[in-house]
């Protein structure tokens, strides 16, 4: 089997290769506009929104891993989350097409879902607030109306929350070097929950439907169990590097204004700061996703979400950590 990876030079992507190549020694070619620091020698570059390339590029390519995204929540204009996500979508199913390719694996997010939902699961309706999940139920429109006239095609979407793990430099990896440096403070109680997925889990679930959910249309929550709140980070955090983390906490208003000026400051200044409203609301919703479909599809997660914390954890803020940024 040949797999063609697109946006495989991320945090995501070079895992999933090591995964593939580890496990299963498959072909692998990773379309990426970035260079690969890993696998340089099976990448080739080019933007999904260069329909001729990848329609050279998927040449006899049995499978795609669409991975390719515009996801930071504060992309600047705005269009490049349609541009990418969308256009670059009905590009790679066009190049697909033209190549006679009809196996998919494409990774959407929670976002579809909105904030501050009862648990939701793959059927529920979908809400999205920012545009990144906007953009990616737009794709996934797209994908349900090409399927439509694509039948005999294999579509596979998985939507995860938050992945983190050893490497990663997203969202969770801020908050527990937060957490671990001290310099931290709960907006609100901390009492709500936030899923998350290991990358060690979220990889194998990949290799886990290019090997077994080869028909069909199919859509996966992918979470690991169980969800943990806020004040449950800190507390395992603490715990995993044996340090007592103070947790001192600030009423959700005036958290959400600290957000607002700093939007404004941002933009009199023409600059990015890693607080924003945005971020406060993100920080304090309930993420909280139901992935049972994924977890009684025969797929059993290599790691609990205990080990995969506590290996990023341990990798990440261990002593070296401490001695670099001269924590006690």
């Amino acid at each position: 089997m040949k797999i063609a990876i697109v946006g495989g030079s991320g945090f995501v992507g070079t895992r999933l290769i090591d995964t593939l190549f580890n496990t299963q020694g498959f072909q692998m070619l990773n379309i990426d506009k970035q260079a690969s620091a890993y696998y340089p020698n099976i990448t080739e570059i080019a933007n999904v929104l260069d329909k001729e390339a990848l329609q050279l590029l998927l040449q006899e390519i049995d499978i795609v891993v669409l991975l390719a995204a515009e996801h930071r929540d504060d992309v600047t204009p705005v269009s490049l989350y349609y541009d990418i996500n969308v256009k670059g979508m009905q590009n790679v199913l066009e190049a697909m097409e033209a190549n006679k390719v009809k196996r998919i694996i494409f990774t959407s997010t929670v976002a579809v879902y909105g904030l501050n939902k009862n648990n939701p699961n793959e059927g529920s309706p979908t809400d999205p607030f920012n545009h990144y999940g906007k953009s990616k139920w737009e794709a996934e429109q797209l994908m349900q109306k090409w399927y439509k006239t694509h039948e005999d095609w294999n579509i596979n979407i998985i939507r995860p929350t938050v992945i983190f793990g050893e490497g990663n430099r997203g969202n969770v990896y801020n908050l527990l070097k937060q957490i671990a440096s001290g310099k931290f403070m709960i907006i609100g109680k901390g009492d709500n929950k936030k899923s998350m997925s290991y990358i060690g889990n979220a990889v194998a679930f990949i290799q886990f439907l290019i090997l077994h959910k080869d028909s069909g249309y199919n859509v996966y929550n992918y979470v690991d169990k169980p969800d943990f709140t806020t004040n449950d980070l800190v507390f395992y955090t603490g715990k995993v590097l044996k340090k007592e983390i103070p947790t001192p906490h600030i009423p959700y208003w005036l958290g959400i204004l600290g957000g607002y000026g700093f939007d404004v400051l941002g933009w009199l200044r023409r600059k990015k700061f890693s607080i924003s409203s945005v971020r406060v609301k993100k920080f304090c919703a309930v993420t909280q996703f139901d992935s049972a479909k994924a977890m009684d599809s025969g797929f059993k997660s290599p790691f609990t979400i205990e080990e995969g914390l506590k290996h990023t954890l341990e990798s990440e803020f261990g002593e070296q950590f401490f001695l670099k940024s001269g924590i006690q």
